[in-house]
């Protein structure tokens, strides 16, 4: 039986008014705030039977007020990067904000993970329900989207549903960032996490991390976590800074079904994360970019590889590279009337 129970968190300035959601089973507690739909926490026990967080954040509202790392939030409406910022749908060019180098990042400089969404209870839950306007950072076509967080045991489900006015690009994701030995007050680096990764290939990307348009068998590289590894010797081998690729679950061909993701075990505390998935890719990506500039929970100072993002989604930049057949089909598909289920991702804490 999962208790729920909210309260009130703070005011953001010309925003509104920001609830604390707190889902409570016998052995898992997860947070979340009504700003971003923003996993706040997520508390497990390890081998030494205490509660701990393992997702980084920060101890107030202003600090998720001024995040530009995404912490713990739905980033929409197209997570990942769009190239330049452009693309065409039923022969029109639309421009999006660029806040990446060149490119689109994560819906633009006001995506959904700075929206207040609006919060209802559900069974062993809470579904937070969002309307973009028209035009909102670019994008065509009036949406409605919504998550539901639902907690039954040791299970934690995101699902989301998104309909739109207009033909436009959906791809919805949580952006939380985990470190499995519960010190995230005093985030550690990950590199003794083990991780395996259920995708026979990946996407090579170019300098400004969009994907080159190959799709490459994770056979002989680096890129090959189909068995457990840890984690620290293979950054070594990656040319670049860390991880922030797609493996691909799914191709084409494949029906659509949940399928499991990705594995991350923390052998000292005996924590397990499994993420299983009905979309075609996850992005895993090893906090390159984190360079202890941030102030996270407890006064941590959160620097490189002090936790991952295990990003469920389409393809990264779908909508431009026509050639991926059913990512870019269901990036654009229209969506009018009822809800259209867009993604559903599934998380596993075992202890």
């Amino acid at each position: 039986m999962t208790q729920v129970s909210h309260q009130p968190w703070g005011e953001v300035a010309d925003v509104g008014s920001v609830d604390l959601w707190v889902l409570q089973s016998s052995n898992v507690k997860v947070e979340v705030l009504t700003l971003g739909a923003i996993i706040r926490a997520v508390c497990c026990r390890g081998n030494n039977g205490q509660m701990e967080d393992v997702v980084l954040g920060y101890d107030d509202l202003e600090g998720y007020v001024s995040d530009k790392r995404y912490m713990g939030a739905v980033v929409g409406r197209v997570a990942n990067r769009i190239a330049g910022g452009r693309f065409v749908v039923e022969e029109k060019e639309y421009q999006l904000e660029i806040n990446n180098g060149p490119n689109a990042l994560h819906g633009g400089l006001k995506g959904f993970n700075k929206a207040i969404w609006l919060a209802t209870a559900v069974e062993d839950g809470v579904q937070l329900s969002l309307t973009s306007p028209d035009e909102d950072q670019g994008y065509p076509g009036e949406v409605k989207a919504s998550v539901s967080y639902t907690l039954q045991g040791e299970t934690l489900t995101a699902e989301y549903q998104a309909s739109s006015t207009k033909t436009t690009p959906i791809n919805l994701t949580n952006h939380s960032y985990f470190n499995l030995a519960g010190q995230v007050h005093d985030a550690s680096n990950i590199y003794d996490h083990q991780v395996s990764i259920s995708a026979q290939s990946y996407l090579p990307v170019d300098d400004t991390s969009i994907p080159t348009g190959e799709i490459r068998a994770v056979e002989g590289t680096p890129f090959d976590l189909r068995q457990q590894t840890v984690i620290g010797p293979r950054l070594k081998e990656l040319p670049g800074p860390g991880f922030d690729h797609n493996f691909c679950l799914s191709g084409p061909k494949d029906p659509w079904a949940v399928r499991p993701a990705a594995r991350v075990c923390h052998p000292a505390s005996r924590r397990v994360l499994e993420v299983s998935t009905s979309q075609p890719g996850v992005q895993f990506y090893t906090a390159n970019f984190l360079d202890g500039s941030i102030t996270g929970k407890g006064g941590s100072r959160y620097g490189k590889h002090n936790s991952f993002c295990l990003e469920t989604q389409n393809w990264p930049d779908a909508v431009n590279q026509r050639s991926r057949g059913p990512c870019h089909k269901v990036n654009c598909r229209r969506a009018r009337g009822n809800l259209t289920p867009v993604s559903k991702k599934q998380s596993l804490l075992k202890t």
